[in-house]
């Protein structure tokens, strides 16, 4: 009896050291799962497999020192003096912001997102804007006898293959900026890169919009959104003009609170400007204005800023780097169109960018189309594939880890690389294509799933 109370009292004490045991590896594993973060999975559009030099340098990249530097939360030092409304009539009714944040998907500030403010309409304008664009000539004679001319003749007839939801409407219109705002924080992209001229200029085919901008930024704040400036090449832009214009910027609008500034690996946060055509001026006249011994160094002054120049050529890089540029962008979305949109150069430009200290903004777009404005044009084309090519566009941007990556474009109707809202449209003989048999979201829906795809495998890069 005694040997059996010693035996059964033996099983227990086993048996409860051995449920203890069980207990203490689940608790370590169960801890373990909680501090590993999850991937995101990039599944597999279509095209990827058309870049293999892409796939084969992922290898190389994952061994890379990773130079990003995260941005999180708001990137922007509040003032408490806002400049006043240019159109009061415009300025937005703030709805409680705990409202707007409980709709929609948090935005995203390394995601960019090129805007035009140039349509306008009679009822706002007086005259139809940029949907009546003309249609413009090859500069082969021989060429340009075998296609149309004339302009377009809104609002059935616009210069565009896709036709907006919200008709051929004026930039103005408080209810579009509403809108667009919407669509672009939906979307979760965070930062506006907004098209801009100088005061009193314009494209050829617009208007001024620069009295535009406050209300934009009014508009983008109700949204928790940034704006930065896409500068263009307006007439005689060089040093001096550039510098006057970027003091002009900052000194008008650089106190709104969604005027958007960068924060850089030093702890700075700057104005962030993106300049369009970058290439047309030579790098010593650049260098004037972006190296700190530069004749008219805007560099340790309160003015500046991260100058993002346009890569067109591959020997562009060079150039970029010796004016003094903070980096470099491609803007567009056409694969295969030039070397800095060519999806398979994207990892070795990031390296270069690296190895020079520069910010590699890739551009990444929905696909490409402007027949309704150079009918010639037609090589260029690059099919939407139903989102897939967008996607492909998304996965290689992916590849190359970009500290920020800018989409082209939120509403360039006239090349047809917009995201925003389209609906099927029939003119006569003329039908316009649309996002079937996706519904007119689709792109910001497929722009707001690649923003959380980046943002889990940004953890996983800066780990």
């Amino acid at each position: 009896i005694l040997n059996y109370d010693i035996m059964a009292r033996f099983r227990r004490r086993t048996c409860i050291i051995l449920l203890l045991f069980i207990l203490f590896i689940c608790s370590i594993m169960m801890a373990l799962k909680t501090l590993r973060p999850d991937r995101a999975g990039f599944g597999d559009p279509f095209g990827l497999g058309l870049l293999p030099e892409l796939q084969q340098r992922t290898v190389l990249l994952d061994n890379k020192q990773n130079s990003l530097n995260r941005v999180q939360g708001d990137t922007v030092t509040r003032v408490s003096n806002l400049h006043s409304i240019a159109v009061n009539t415009m300025k937005a009714s703030m709805p409680p912001v705990n409202k707007l944040e409980d709709e929609l998907s948090s935005p995203n500030y390394n995601f960019h997102i090129f805007y035009y403010s140039w349509f306008g309409n009679p009822q706002f304008d007086g005259k139809y804007i940029h949907w009546n664009h003309p249609l413009l000539p090859h500069w082969d004679p021989k060429i340009a006898n075998n296609y149309p001319k004339g302009r377009h003749n809104p609002p059935d007839d616009i210069g565009s293959n896709f036709y907006p939801e919200l008709g051929s409407y004026s930039s103005k219109d408080p209810s579009v900026i509403e809108a667009h705002m919407k669509q672009m924080r939906s979307a979760s992209t965070g930062v506006i890169a907004l098209s801009w001229y100088p005061p009193g200029m314009a494209d050829e085919n617009g208007e001024p919009t620069d009295d535009l901008v406050p209300v934009i930024l009014d508009y983008a704040h109700k949204y928790n959104l940034k704006v930065t400036f896409h500068i263009e090449p307006y007439k005689d832009r060089d040093d001096r003009s550039m510098y006057h214009n970027v003091k002009y910027i900052i000194d008008k609008y650089g106190g709104h609170p969604a005027f958007y500034r960068h924060k850089t690996s030093t702890g700075r946060l700057l104005p962030m400007f993106y300049v369009y055509d970058s290439y047309v001026t030579i790098p010593e006249i650049w260098a004037n204005l972006l190296t700190v011994s530069g004749s008219q160094t805007i560099r340790n002054t309160p003015y500046d800023a991260l100058f993002i120049a346009l890569l067109v050529e591959e020997r562009h890089k060079h150039d970029i780097h010796r004016s003094g540029f903070d980096g470099m962008y491609t803007y567009f979305a056409t694969n295969g169109f030039s070397y800095g949109s060519s999806h398979h150069n994207w990892a070795s430009l990031k390296a270069f960018c690296d190895s020079n200290n520069l910010m590699f903004i890739p551009s990444v777009g929905p696909g490409y189309i402007d027949t309704s404005i150079r009918p010639w044009n037609n090589h260029n084309t690059r099919n939407r594939v139903n989102g897939k090519y967008y996607e492909t566009a998304f996965s290689a941007a992916l590849l190359v880890r970009p500290e920020i990556i800018s989409i082209t474009s939120f509403n360039e109707w006239h090349e047809g690389t917009q995201i925003e809202k389209a609906v099927p449209k029939r003119n006569g003989q003329v039908v316009y294509l649309d996002y079937k048999p996706h519904k007119p979201n689709v792109y910001l829906e497929l722009t707001q799933k690649w923003s959380e795809k980046y943002r889990k495998e940004q953890e996983q890069w800066l780990m």
